[in-house]
């Protein structure tokens, strides 16, 4: 009796020990909601749920039909940047108003998860909490099982590829303010198919981070947003809030991620070959890099 007793109590130990390393995985995505209605009812509503919660839309973005990307930062959101290295890239996190079918879904980037691909200092907990309130939480998602916050924190997707503390360095200027007002010059006449969406400045820090949209069309369709979206987000429960890209003004140079990580980090278990893989979009790396570095370069 007793042994059984011990058995049980082990069991149970096991258990709990499983169910909170599954709590402590980490994924891309959140879906808020889901249900009918138009996308441009789920974009009003959670802009004024998002506006309650503190919450300022620094931008927009409509990648493709039935689609709508709300950027969206606070001061938790901005202090946490300037207190983290390159921390202008966690500046924002990104609201999706996606229809799929006959539904509509609301879904969100993880703050925690991207606080730690961004080896940011702090976690974003409350940030995450904020979202979770204004726009509600069915489930995480863009991973079959996750990532601990140590595992993303040293992510890359396979050996020889970068990591996060590997950005492409796209300009250099003299100075932070002559590389701030050139990108913003630069990337508001929308030229190779790069366009401003939206600006963030970082408070008390040399930094200015700078949403992009990609739009090549068939012509250069490997940096396009809606073709590599139409190749990696195929699952019922969409990802649209991968988008938009980023570009990053540090001190007097330009950053961005490089798509071989900044894709990853949003699909990290998409196959590297066959039907909807990396394979697939393997020009569109070095597609995005130039596009990008021909937009901001001196």
């Amino acid at each position: 009796m007793a042994l059984k007793k011990l058995c049980l109590s082990a069991l149970l130990v096991l258990g709990m020990n499983n169910a909170m390393a599954d709590s402590a995985m980490l994924k891309p995505f959140v879906l808020g909601s889901k249900g009918v209605g138009t996308v441009a009812e789920k974009t009003e509503q959670a802009k004024s749920a998002l506006s309650a919660a503190g919450f300022s839309v620094v931008g927009n973005y409509s990648p493709y039909a039935d689609a709508t990307v709300l950027i969206v930062t606070n001061d938790e959101l901005k202090k946490n940047a300037a207190a983290s290295e390159h921390g202008g890239f966690g500046a924002v996190q990104r609201v999706a108003i996606t229809k799929v079918k006959d539904e509509v879904q609301v879904s969100y980037t993880s703050p925690v998860y991207m606080a730690n691909v961004y080896r940011m200092k702090g976690d974003l907990s409350g940030v995450a909490g904020s979202l979770n309130t204004a726009l509600g939480k069915v489930e995480e998602f863009g991973a079959a099982k996750g990532m601990t916050a140590a595992a993303a924190r040293k992510y890359h997707y396979m050996v020889g590829m970068e990591y996060f503390d590997e950005p492409s360095v796209l300009a250099e200027y003299g100075s932070y303010e002559d590389a701030v007002k050139s990108v913003d010059a630069k990337l508001s006449s929308n030229k190779n198919g790069v366009a401003k969406v939206y600006r963030v400045d970082v408070p008390g820090k040399q930094e200015t981070l700078f949403g992009v949209s990609l739009k090549g069309g068939d012509a250069q369709k490997y940096m396009d947003d809606q073709f590599i979206m139409k190749e990696i987000d195929f699952h019922d429960v969409k990802s649209t809030a991968h988008l938009p890209y980023e570009v990053l003004v540090s001190g007097n140079k330009v950053y961005a991620l490089y798509a071989r990580f900044r894709i990853a980090i949003n699909f990290p278990d998409l196959s590297m070959m066959g039907q909807n893989s990396f394979m697939n979009i393997m020009k569109t790396p070095e597609a995005i890099r130039n596009a990008l570095q021909q937009t901001v370069q001196k």
